[in-house]
């Protein structure tokens, strides 16, 4: 347990450089690995150039409907009673949403067959703002669990 009083302080994120979209800096930050974040970015940026080419509109408001999609609204929290191990259902802060939301973009992207990873996101983010895809299916799982354990939502603390 944390021996200090502070609360982490959260670190700000400022807005990508083409876009000038927080969402879009975040998703840059979320796919990034080892710190190589011009890698990230150029897998973004083309990502959101094929979408536009493919779909004839603004990327970055089919990329907001994406992640809208995405974003889960209720989730299930382990929680030991008596004994016994519930699943209750809580609702999701809107920071870990978005979170969560980024995190199962980037899982899913990165397991879907294809040439390159920004082909990949990029179908990902379509199917996402159409309502298909995996990480829409995921949030669907999400909510069904919640929903099977709704029983047990007095057990929330």
């Amino acid at each position: 347990m944390a021996r200090r009083n502070s609360s982490i302080k959260k670190h700000p994120v400022a807005p990508d450089a083409k876009y000038n979209s927080l969402m879009v800096a975040k998703m840059i930050n979320r796919l990034m690995y080892s710190g190589k974040k011009s890698t990230s970015e150029r897998v973004v940026y083309d990502a959101m150039d094929l979408i536009a080419e493919q779909e004839g509109k603004d990327s970055v408001t089919l990329v907001e409907q994406a992640i809208k999609n995405i974003t889960p609204l209720i989730e299930v929290k382990a929680r030991r009673v008596g004994g016994a191990n519930y699943q209750v259902p809580v609702e999701v802060r809107p920071e870990r949403a978005f979170s969560l939301a980024l995190r199962w973009l980037a899982k899913y992207s990165r397991a879907r067959a294809g040439k390159s990873m920004s082909a990949k996101l990029a179908a990902e983010l379509t199917d996402a703002s159409k309502g298909l895809g995996s990480a829409v299916k995921k949030r669907e799982e999400t909510h069904k669990m919640a929903e099977a354990n709704r029983a047990f939502a007095h057990y929330r603390w």
